[in-house]
C-alpha cells in the first residue's frame, strides 16, 4: 500500500467522526463575533489531539510543534449568516438570534463555514496522528467574524502573531459549487476583493400631494440604481470581471409622504485593486451627480464596511 493509499484509508476511518462534527455545527450556527460554542467545540478537539491551544481575539489557535521544518498555517472561518434556513433537511438550523441592529433573525451556515471547521479539524487530527511522517510546526487557526471582515484583524490585534511561530506559508480553503472530490487551485487572483457601501441620499420631505415643495430621494435613488448598472458594462474594459449590486433600498414609511432620505446598500466585487478603485470612484461620481441634478439639500454620505482585499495566491506556493 502506498503512502497516498494509507492516507485515503485514514480519511475514510475519520469520515463518520467528521460528519458528526459538521452536523453538530450546522445545527448550532453562531453569528459573527458570537462563536462561543463553536470555539469551545474546536478547542476541545484540539486539546485532545495534543495541540498547544490559545484563545485569541474571539478565535482559537492550535500549535503542534514537531521538530525542525516548515511552519505551515492552516485557517478556517467559523461564523454563520443571518439567514433563516428553509432546506427541510433533518439537521436544519432552527436557531434565532439578534443581529447588530437588535433585530431577531434566523441563523444558518449558508456559506459553508461549518464544513471548513470540520475539514480543518480532520486535517489537524490526521497530522497529529502521523507525526512520524513529517517535521516542522503546524498552526491551525479558527477565525471568527469572517462575514463582517472583523475577525482576522481582531485576532491580530489580540496578539496572534506573538503567540505562534512565524509561518512560512498560510493556506486557507473555501467550498465551491464544483464536483465533489475536486480541488481547485489557481495562482494569482482567485477570490475577488469586495466592498460594501452604505449610501445615504438626502432629500427634502414633503406631503405627497405637494411634491413640488420637496426633493424626492426615492426618485434620486431610482436614477442612481439604474445608472450604477452601466459601470461594469460601459466603463470597464471588456473581459474584466466585476460586479456592482444594489442589495437593499430603504426609504419612507407611508405612501403619501415624501421622505427626507433614502439609503442604498451596495456591494462591489473585482479581481484587481485598480478596477476596484475605478468602480468605487464611479459610484461616488454617479451618486453625487444625481444628487446635484435633483438639487438635494445636502451632499450624499458614503460609509464603507465589510471590506475584503483581493485573494492573490503566491505562484510558487501554489
Amino acid at each position: 500500500m502506498t503512502s497516498a493509499d494509507r492516507v485515503l484509508v485514514e480519511l475514510d476511518a475519520i469520515r463518520d467522526w467528521q460528519e458528526l462534527i459538521y452536523l453538530d455545527l450546522h445545527r448550532h450556527p453562531e453569528l459573527s463575533s458570537h462563536e462561543e460554542r463553536t470555539v469551545g467545540v474546536t478547542a476541545h478537539h484540539l486539546d485532545g489531539f495534543g495541540y498547544d491551544v490559545h484563545h485569541i481575539g474571539g478565535g482559537v489557535v492550535g500549535v503542534l510543534a514537531n521538530g525542525d521544518g516548515p511552519r505551515v498555517l492552516l485557517r478556517a472561518d467559523m461564523d454563520a449568516l443571518p439567514v433563516t434556513e428553509q432546506t427541510g433537511l433533518p439537521y436544519a438550523s432552527t436557531v434565532t438570534a439578534q443581529d447588530g441592529d437588535g433585530n431577531a433573525v434566523g441563523v444558518m451556515h449558508a456559506c459553508g463555514h461549518d464544513i471548513h471547521v470540520a475539514a480543518l479539524l480532520g486535517a489537524a487530527r490526521l497530522m497529529a496522528e502521523r507525526q512520524n511522517a513529517w517535521n516542522g510546526s503546524l498552526i491551525v487557526v479558527f477565525q471568527p467574524a469572517e462575514e463582517t471582515a472583523a475577525g482576522a484583524q481582531a485576532m491580530i490585534d489580540a496578539g496572534l502573531l506573538d503567540a505562534i511561530p512565524r509561518p512560512d506559508v498560510a493556506l486557507a480553503q473555501h467550498v465551491l459549487g464544483i464536483e465533489t472530490g475536486t480541488i481547485a487551485v489557481v495562482a494569482g487572483p482567485s477570490l475577488a476583493c469586495a466592498d460594501s457601501i452604505r449610501i445615504m441620499i438626502h432629500g427634502q420631505g414633503s406631503h405627497g400631494a405637494m411634491p413640488n415643495l420637496g426633493v424626492d430621494p426615492v426618485i434620486v435613488a431610482a436614477a442612481v440604481i439604474q445608472r450604477l448598472q452601466s459601470i461594469v458594462s460601459r466603463e470597464l474594459p471588456p473581459g474584466e470581471r466585476a460586479v456592482v449590486t444594489v442589495g437593499a433600498v430603504h426609504a419612507g414609511s407611508k405612501s403619501n409622504v415624501i421622505s427626507d432620505h433614502a439609503e442604498l446598500l451596495v456591494n462591489t466585487r473585482a479581481y484587481s485593486s485598480d478596477i476596484r478603485d475605478q468602480i468605487v470612484a464611479a459610484i461616488e461620481r454617479i451618486v453625487r451627480a444625481e444628487c446635484a441634478a435633483s438639487a438635494c439639500p445636502r451632499e450624499p454620505e458614503f460609509e464603507y464596511y465589510d471590506q475584503f482585499p483581493l485573494t492573490d495566491n503566491d505562484p510558487a506556493t501554489t
